[in-house]
């Protein structure tokens, strides 16, 4: 059984199982599925600042932080209990390229030459992890929400402004992989 959970799920099986969340929210809560509040929960828990922004009840949305830190919790027990050994199994064309940019490890998730503590120090590594992490922090409020609350939640409730950033994301998302990430690398 434990092998099943270790091996990448198609997406027949993951994708309706995804999909499925949304309905199952909606039935055991009229709730809405989104990871990019809880921070603004957990910040308006743990602040005692006058901010209006975090001048609500947060505890109507205590199943929220719960469900986040279960996200955590699943990923630290995957971590160590359900990590493949081997190398990350990349597209060959892929790897080709990137060999050119110097990124050939794939021992992890992601590759060593982009994430560590020392290329933070760096040109590349600085705008990859603490300007990227801005932007998507930016583009998140900016948005009114991450893209699993717009493109899962809101497109199945039929939202316009979810159709609108789920676009918006894909088309950003294509455009920083083929024009600015070969930009950056080569930095």
């Amino acid at each position: 059984m434990l092998e099943i959970i270790k091996e990448p799920w198609p997406w027949y099986v993951a994708g309706p199982l995804i999909g499925l969340t949304v309905p199952a929210l909606l039935i055991l809560g009229n709730k809405s599925f989104g990871i990019s509040s809880s921070l603004r929960h957990i910040c308006a828990a743990c602040v005692p600042a006058n901010i209006g922004f975090f001048k609500y009840d947060w505890k109507k949305e205590l199943w929220n932080l719960f469900f986040v830190f279960g996200i955590f919790l699943g990923g630290i027990i995957s971590s160590h209990f359900l990590i493949n050994p081997g190398e990350m199994s990349v597209n060959s064309a892929l790897k080709t390229e990137l060999a050119t940019y110097g990124i050939t490890d794939y021992s992890n998730l992601v590759p060593v030459q982009l994430m560590n503590f020392a290329s933070l120090l760096t040109l590349r590594g600085f705008i990859m992890m603490v300007v990227g992490g801005f932007l998507v922090g930016f583009g998140t409020r900016y948005a009114g929400g991450c893209t699993s609350g717009h493109a899962i939640m809101g497109l199945s409730n039929l939202q316009w402004p979810s159709l609108v950033a789920t676009v918006c994301f894909m088309v950003g998302g294509f455009f920083m992989a083929n024009v600015i990430l070969p930009i950056i690398l080569s930095l």
